[in-house]
């Protein structure tokens, strides 16, 4: 059925969705759809649970409200603090999963949570030929070039909230004192702009992540979708003109896709140096030996842990490896620290840090 803009206009976009041009929707598909990741939909709210608000593009927080028609996509979710969630095979009522606007089925919940907001869908967003609008239809297309890509360190950890994205920001900070044009990106994950507002407001000039390769989440995606993910990202990154690329990857080591795309040959290859952010050392010295079992060149230790003295000394006793906390991290002098403790060694055995 056609859609009008004024309705559109009204309603509330999220950050996953914010690629697409509201223009580009002409009509709203309903009845007897399966829908799939990363498929537009438009929805009404039923019931507030755990997400009051929901992202906007632009990254402010709007408040929800019981009747509140918004547009969010569908996609899988991986979560071990929040949800656990798969896209429904009908347009029966689901969820929002996640507060960058990701509609999902809950399977499961972190018992410290509260139920998910309850929204009713009301129909597939389509374009005016009634074709069904997803976000792979305006994702970044793959680069195309044989340069060498620049100095690419990459902030990995043990689990959620092991301090991977302020980790990774404070190093783009460092690094940004140092002088250099930084790029950076988020591999995986579900669709959400703090990260990317985080690592923006610590200086990096480009910063994409996987929404921007025409994904809502990453979960349950194959190898090759991921490292197609990481080579589009990094390509545009490059293609931007930075000095040095600093990646995010979601979740922990035993995470599926996570341990999938660290254990890629697209990985090795892209991926100089690696910083292992955990929350004790115990975390960091398993993390450490699992990376370095996959020949994957780990710098240092950071994160969680490095709030705690004591933490570090642990740490620092389990391993040989520098521990960086918030400060060395954003000091002018990391750079050269970095180029000291990596040498020469890159993923291509020929590229020498400048």
């Amino acid at each position: 059925m056609p859609l009008s803009q004024e309705r559109l206009a009204t309603a509330k976009s999220s950050y996953t969705t914010r690629a697409v041009p509201l223009e580009m929707i002409a009509t709203l598909i309903n009845g007897e759809v399966r829908p799939a990741p990363g498929d537009l939909v438009l929805a009404r709210v039923e019931k507030l649970g755990q997400h009051t608000r929901l992202e906007l593009g632009t990254g402010r927080k709007a408040p929800l409200f019981i009747g509140d028609e918004i547009i969010v996509s569908y996609g899988h979710r991986y979560a071990p603090d929040q949800f656990e969630a798969q896209v429904p095979d009908s347009l029966e009522p689901c969820h929002l999963v996640a507060a960058g606007g990701i509609a999902a089925a809950m399977l499961s919940r972190h018992s410290k949570k509260k139920m998910p907001t309850r929204i009713t869908p009301l129909g597939l967003l389509g374009n005016s030929n009634g074709r069904v609008i997803n976000l792979s239809d305006w994702s970044l297309s793959p680069t195309d070039t044989t340069q060498p890509l620049p100095l690419t360190l990459a902030s990995v950890g043990t689990a959620m909230n092991a301090g991977k994205t302020t980790s990774a920001a404070y190093l783009i900070r460092g690094l940004v004192n140092a002088g250099l044009k930084v790029g950076a990106a988020k591999l995986t994950g579900t669709g959400a702009g703090g990260d990317v507002w985080l690592m923006r407001d610590a200086g990096a000039s480009v910063v994409y992540d996987f929404t921007n390769a025409g994904y809502a989440s990453t979960h349950q995606l194959s190898v090759e979708e991921l490292e197609d993910i990481t080579r589009v990202l990094t390509g545009h990154l490059q293609a931007a003109g930075v000095d040095i690329i600093v990646l995010e990857v979601a979740d922990g080591l035993y995470q599926e896709e996570t341990a999938a795309l660290l254990e890629s040959e697209t990985f090795r290859n892209i991926v100089d140096g690696v910083m292992f952010c955990a929350g004790d050392a115990m975390g960091a010295a398993m993390g450490v030996e699992w990376l370095q079992r996959r020949q994957l060149p780990v710098f240092a230790i950071s994160g969680a842990l490095t709030a705690s003295p004591l933490a570090c000394r642990e740490a620092e006793r389990a391993g040989d490896l520098p521990i960086l906390d918030l400060a060395r991290l954003s000091s002018e002098r990391i750079y050269s620290e970095i180029e000291q403790w990596l040498g020469v060694q890159t993923s291509d055995g020929a590229k020498v840090l400048q």
